[in-house]
């Protein structure tokens, strides 16, 4: 992997938990978008919030949006929830986002749980009409302590 993709991964994931840490559970999704947003684009990020996707058929008709929650520096797509756990629709949903708007990386983040669950994605293209997903899908559950003991 691309030092400098594993590097904003793991930029993305740390500012997402020390989110997490701090609002804790109960907010809904757009809470924790805006939060998001707002320490990326602190720390320097082009970060673009609820950008447009559009779905093409085989013959290059356009036949449908998406809205992806993020796209930091153009490279990386991140979808966020505020659920009880993820469900495989939400892993669907991501895999879409990076097909259509052919970017290689992806995470999922949520911010419902009590754990803090984040997983990546990647869209391997295999040449120009195949595309393969390795999801290399890490999944940190981090446990909030601090939201226990009321800090």
């Amino acid at each position: 992997m691309d030092a400098n993709i594993k590097q904003l991964c793991d930029q993305v994931r740390e500012t997402a938990y020390a989110i997490h840490k701090y609002h804790g559970t109960g907010h809904l999704e757009k809470v924790y978008e805006n939060a998001l947003v707002h320490r990326l684009r602190k720390a320097g990020l082009i970060v673009k919030q609820q950008h447009p996707l559009k779905v093409y058929d085989e013959d290059g008709t356009e036949i449908g949006d998406y809205y992806a929650d993020l796209i930091v520096e153009d490279i990386l797509v991140v979808e966020l929830k505020a659920c009880k756990t993820f469900a495989e629709e939400h892993k669907a949903q991501i895999i879409g986002y990076l097909r259509s708007a052919n970017i290689e990386h992806g995470l999922l983040i949520n911010f419902g749980s009590y754990k803090f669950q984040i997983q990546k994605f990647v869209l391997a293209r295999t040449n120009r009409s195949t595309t393969t997903l390795k999801t290399l899908s890490f999944l940190f559950s981090f446990a909030s302590f601090a939201l226990f003991r009321g800090q």
